[in-house]
C-alpha cells in the first residue's frame, strides 16, 4: 500500500503515537538511570561526612560538591544513549547493547553501597571488592559503548564522558585500597 493511500488522519495518528512512545522511552531510561543514581546517593551521603572524610585519598581527588553534579549530568547522558539505541530496538543486535547496559547499570548501582556502605562494617575488604566491580564496570562500560557505537555514533559520543568518568573514578578507588593498606 503506498503511503499516499493511507488516510492523513491514520498517519498522524501513527506518527503521534510513535512520538508518545518514544518520549516514553526516553523518560523510562531516565527514571531507571536516576533510581540507581538515588539508590547510590543513600549510600554515599550518609558515609561521605563519616569514615570517607578521614580517609586518605589520592591528591587528585576532586571535592566532594563535583560528584553530585557530574554524576548527574553522566546519568542523562547515558540515559539519552540507551534511549537513542532503544529507538532502534528492531534492528539487529540491540537486545545484547541494551543487556550491555543494564549489566553496567547493576554493576554501577552495586559499587556505591559496596564502597560506602560495606566499609564501616568489613573495612579494607569492602575497598577491595569495590575496587574488583569498578575494575569489572570499566570493561562494561567500553563493551557497552562499542557495542552502541554499531548502532548510534551519538549513543556512543555521549557514552564517552562516562567511561572517562569510570575510570577516574577507579584511580580513585584505587588510591583509597593503596592508603588503606
Amino acid at each position: 500500500m503506498s503511503h499516499s493511500r493511507i488516510p492523513l488522519h491514520s498517519r498522524v495518528n501513527r506518527q503521534n503515537t510513535s512520538t508518545l512512545v518514544s518520549l516514553l522511552g526516553l523518560l523510562a531510561f531516565l527514571a531507571i538511570s536516576f533510581a540507581v543514581a538515588g539508590f547510590g546517593s543513600i549510600w554515599s551521603i550518609s558515609q561521605v561526612n563519616g569514615w570517607y572524610a578521614s580517609a586518605n585519598k589520592a591528591a587528585w581527588s576532586p571535592p566532594n560538591a563535583v560528584f553530585g553534579p557530574v554524576w548527574t549530568i553522566l546519568y542523562t547522558l547515558m540515559s539519552i544513549a540507551a534511549w537513542l539505541v532503544w529507538r532502534q530496538r528492531h534492528a539487529q543486535d540491540v537486545r545484547r547493547a541494551l543487556t550491555l547496559y543494564v549489566v553496567q547499570l547493576v554493576l554501577n548501582c552495586l559499587w556505591t553501597p559496596l564502597f560506602f556502605g560495606a566499609y564501616p562494617l568489613i573495612g579494607a575488604t569492602a575497598l577491595w571488592l569495590s575496587l574488583a566491580v569498578i575494575g569489572a564496570l570499566d570493561v562494561l562500560v567500553a563493551l557497552t559503548l562499542l557495542t552502541f557505537l554499531r548502532h548510534s555514533r551519538s549513543a556512543a559520543a555521549l557514552f564517552v564522558p562516562y567511561l572517562l568518568w569510570v575510570l577516574f573514578a577507579t584511580t580513585l578507588n584505587a588510591a583509597v585500597v593503596i592508603f588503606a593498606v
